[in-house]
């Protein structure tokens, strides 16, 4: 794979809310909002624009921030000649190489129609080594978008998250409703990205 995906990738894959918040959200992408995902409403509240070629806009529950948020939805656009497989394949050789110094790492890919989901959690340990921090599942979407001259990858992306003493509870809900999610990003009705 070449290093430029190798590259991409690893934007594509930062945990997000890592960045300082702005005064001015400007909707890149052009998405109506508020996004309806799972009987949740989620406004616009941060983005970004890099680079030429790349877009990030994230949105969250009403009552939620970006430093500690318990559900985000992330619309990344990657305008150029960008293949669903490849970068889901990159975060899942990403992934791999984590598992081997944290076995809380566990995913799983599904493909159809040439799109692909990958389904996966993530985990950072407390300060003190003895417990999790942070308990995170993550539900991407890799979409291939050729709209009117406009190539590239859209990833719609579901993110859950528990803290310290919520990790129990969190872990036990999904062992129940691990499926619930998944559906609900591989049947939400894409938006067609507009860029101006």
């Amino acid at each position: 794979m070449n290093n430029k995906i190798k590259i991409l990738s690893l934007t594509l894959s930062l945990w997000a809310a890592t960045t300082a918040a702005q005064s001015k959200v400007n909707d890149y992408l052009h998405i109506p909002g508020p996004i309806q995902l799972n009987n949740t409403s989620y406004n616009l509240v941060w983005t970004s624009h890099p680079n030429n070629n790349y877009y990030k806009q994230e949105y969250l529950t009403a009552g939620d921030n970006l430093e500690k948020f318990k559900s985000l939805v992330t619309v990344d656009f990657l305008q150029g000649n960008f293949q669903p497989r490849d970068l889901a394949g990159q975060k899942v050789e990403e992934l791999k190489k984590l598992k081997a110094t944290n076995p809380m790492i566990n995913y799983n890919v599904y493909e159809k129609n040439q799109e692909y989901i990958l389904d996966f959690l993530i985990s950072q340990a407390s300060a003190d080594g003895k417990g999790i921090a942070i308990i995170e599942r993550n539900v991407y979407r890799y979409h291939a978008v050729d709209n009117n001259g406009v190539k590239g990858l859209l990833l719609f992306a579901a993110s859950q998250r528990a803290y310290g003493p919520e990790v129990t509870a969190f872990l036990k809900k999904l062992s129940v409703e691990k499926s619930k999610l998944v559906d609900a990003v591989a049947t939400y009705k894409l938006p067609e990205v507009s860029i101006k």
